[in-house]
């Protein structure tokens, strides 16, 4: 079964209730990354609210620097522009963590999980990935960050590169069905608007949905933290200092995105 679901800014805006998020859609056909184009754009602060969509990313770009590659059409590639955010990474990662997981649930009709710090997954293996962006600091007024987010809708096992058959999945694979990329897109975008507007009124709600959503809470987890390695148990997540362990070794200890790998 095939669906022309080729990205339509009109269908994706259609009847969404949104109050801040797909304030403006854009859709590209093809660019080097929707981040790069969020980033032009944020040189005008009444650009908030504003989404990037694109068909393909020649230089799609993930977490630590690592590659976010997709073929044509097989993807939600988009990028949200947040020009006045008063939240810090951390959270806005969270929340956008939880928007995601809730709009694939919706779609894919399994349970999505999120991973700290910037994974979605489907029955243990990664269908999103989310990479945040600060261009400048949080302030009174509000700093300018950028979304960027991938799910995989359309791909098949043979989509995916040999070393990440066994990690990745898509939407498609794991129900069994061919999804409607724009409802995924106007899914997520309703669900970040929502969580967002969460996020700024009570952080407490982002880690607690976090929390409820979470693959890892309660597991055994090993980290790498500048270098160092730590084991503990995952004890929870907090909004401004990161993934909290309480340790092999006794005590509790957080850590932040930037500086910390999960070792698989």
């Amino acid at each position: 079964m095939t669906i022309n679901d080729v990205l339509d800014p009109d269908k994706i805006a259609l009847n969404l209730r949104t109050s801040r998020i797909g304030r403006k859609i854009l859709v590209y056909n093809s660019t080097t990354s929707t981040n790069d184009v969020a980033a032009e754009y944020a040189r005008n602060r009444k650009n908030d609210g504003l989404v990037i969509f694109a068909e393909y990313q020649t230089a799609g770009r993930g977490r630590a620097g690592a590659e976010w590659v997709s073929r044509p059409g097989d993807s939600i590639l988009a990028s949200i522009l947040l020009t006045e955010c008063v939240l810090n990474c951390e959270l806005l990662s969270l929340a956008c963590g939880i928007a995601v997981a809730e709009a694939v649930t919706e779609v894919a009709g399994v349970q999505a999980k999120v991973k700290w710090p910037n994974d979605v997954l489907i029955n243990g293996r990664k269908a999103a990935g989310i990479l945040v962006e600060a261009k400048s600091a949080p302030q009174t007024q509000g700093g300018i960050c950028i979304v960027g987010v991938g799910i995989n809708c359309h791909q098949t096992q043979d989509s995916f590169d040999t070393s990440l058959q066994a990690v990745a999945t898509s939407i498609d694979m794991e129900s069994h069905c061919v999804c409607n990329r724009n409802l995924v897109a106007k899914m997520f975008l309703v669900s970040m608007d929502n969580w967002l507007a969460a996020a700024q009124q009570s952080p407490e709600a982002v880690t607690e949905g976090w929390s409820r959503l979470s693959a890892q809470m309660g597991q055994h987890l090993t980290v790498v933290y500048n270098g160092a390695q730590f084991s503990g148990i995952c004890a929870g997540i907090d909004p401004e200092k990161g993934l909290t362990l309480r340790l092999d070794s006794g005590g509790v200890r957080f850590f932040d995105a930037v500086h910390t790998t999960i070792v698989k």
